[in-house]
C-alpha cells in the first residue's frame, strides 16, 4: 500500500462521536482467574454505561489478550473492544493481523487496534525475545502498519522489511467493520510517534508514566498536542480525525477520603508507588474534578485502569464520573490552523 493510502483522511466514525460526548472505557489488570466472573464483568460494564473494554497484551499475567477479546465479543453487544496494546513483537504482523480480523468479526466491527512498541524487558526476556533498540521499534511499528493494513486490503499484498515480511494472494479474511478497524498507538513520544500517530491512527493514547507518554503536566499536554496539530497539517489531516485518550494507571475511588486511604493502604505498595504521578485516587468529588480538568486539556476519551477485585471503582465512576461529563463538547482549539 502507498504511504498516501495508509494515513486517514476523515474522522472514523467512533472517533466522531467524540464531537458530541465524553466516553470512558475499563482495561482490568491483571485478566480475572475466573472466566465465568469475567463475563459476568464486562456484561456489567456494558450495562453501566461504558463505551469500551480494553484488554493488556501482557501474556503472564493470566490469559492472553487476544482470548480475552473473544470471550468478550461473545458476551456483550455494543462495547467497543480494544488492545492496550498489543505489542508489535509478541506475534508476527500476519498473527496479529489474522488475530485482530477474527475479533472484528465475532464482534460484529467491534474492535479498536491499540498497538504499542513494548516497554517490559523482564517480559521480552522471559519470552525468550530480543528487545531491540528504541529506534528499530519505532521503525518496526511503521512496518507492522503496513502489513497489517496490506494484508486487510483483500488485494494480492507483499512486504519485506527491515524487520518483518509477509504476503497474501488476496484471500486473507479480513475484518468487517466499516470502514475500516480504527487504530490506536500508545505514547507521546514527540520526534516519532506522535508524527506515526498522525501519519497512521486514528486515536493517541497517553497518560503520566514514562511507558504512556509522560504527560504528566498541563504544559507537557499542551506541547504534546501543539505537536500533534502539526504533524496532522503535514499529513492533510484536521486535527480532529485524531482521538486523544487519556490512560490513568490506575484509577482508584472510593466514596470518603478515610475509606480511599484505607483502601489504598491496602493494596500492592510496590505498584502503586511504581505507577507515580499516573495513579489517580479520589472521592466522587475529587474524580469528577480530575476528569473536567482533563476534558479542559483537550482530552475526550478517557480509559479507566482498574486493578485486580476493585469493582468498587468501576461502579463509582459509572454512576459519577459517566453523569457528570455528559453534556456539549467544546471544540479542539487546534495550534495550527490550515485550510
Amino acid at each position: 500500500m502507498s504511504d498516501d493510502a495508509l494515513t486517514p483522511r476523515r474522522a472514523h466514525p467512533w472517533v466522531a462521536e467524540a464531537a458530541s460526548a465524553i466516553r470512558f472505557g475499563v482495561s482490568y489488570y491483571p485478566h480475572p482467574a475466573d472466566w465465568d466472573f469475567f463475563i459476568q464483568m464486562v456484561r456489567r460494564m456494558e450495562a453501566l454505561g461504558y463505551d469500551s473494554y480494553w484488554n493488556y497484551d501482557h501474556p503472564e499475567a493470566r490469559a492472553d489478550c487476544w482470548s480475552v477479546l473473544a470471550v468478550a465479543a461473545m458476551a456483550t453487544e455494543r462495547l467497543r473492544l480494544g488492545t492496550l496494546v498489543a505489542c508489535i513483537y509478541y506475534r508476527t504482523p500476519y498473527l496479529l493481523a489474522r488475530s485482530a480480523a477474527d475479533i472484528d468479526r465475532i464482534s460484529n466491527g467491534r474492535l479498536v487496534l491499540g498497538l504499542g512498541i513494548g516497554d517490559n524487558v523482564p517480559e521480552f526476556e522471559a519470552m525468550g525475545l530480543r528487545f531491540p533498540p528504541t529506534g528499530e521499534r519505532l521503525r518496526a511499528m511503521a512496518e507492522t502498519i503496513q502489513v497489517v493494513r496490506g494484508l486487510w486490503s483483500g488485494k494480492p499484498f507483499s512486504f519485506q522489511g527491515e524487520t518483518f515480511a509477509a504476503s497474501t494472494d488476496g484471500s486473507f479474511v479480513g475484518p468487517v467493520q466499516e470502514p475500516y478497524v480504527p487504530i490506536l498507538l500508545a505514547g507521546g513520544g514527540e520526534k516519532v510517534t506522535l508524527r506515526q500517530v498522525a501519519r497512521f491512527a486514528d486515536a493517541s493514547n497517553m497518560g503520566a508514566h514514562d511507558w504512556i507518554g509522560s504527560a504528566v503536566t498541563d504544559a507537557d499536554i499542551a506541547r504534546k498536542f501543539a505537536k500533534l496539530d502539526e504533524y496532522c497539517a503535514e499529513y492533510g489531516r484536521l486535527p480532529d480525525s485524531v482521538l486523544r485518550s487519556h490512560f490513568a494507571m490506575p484509577l482508584v475511588m472510593a466514596e470518603t477520603r478515610p475509606a480511599l486511604e484505607k483502601k489504598l493502604a491496602a493494596m500492592d505498595q510496590a505498584k502503586l508507588a511504581w505507577c507515580g504521578d499516573a495513579l489517580f485516587a479520589g472521592t466522587p468529588r475529587e474524580t469528577i474534578a480530575f476528569y473536567q480538568h482533563l476534558i479542559g486539556c483537550g482530552f475526550r476519551y478517557f480509559l479507566l485502569n482498574i486493578l485486580d477485585g476493585d469493582h468498587e471503582t468501576i461502579e463509582l465512576a459509572a454512576a459519577t464520573v459517566l453523569p457528570a461529563s455528559q453534556g456539549p463538547v467544546a471544540a479542539h482549539d487546534a495550534t495550527v490552523r490550515y485550510a
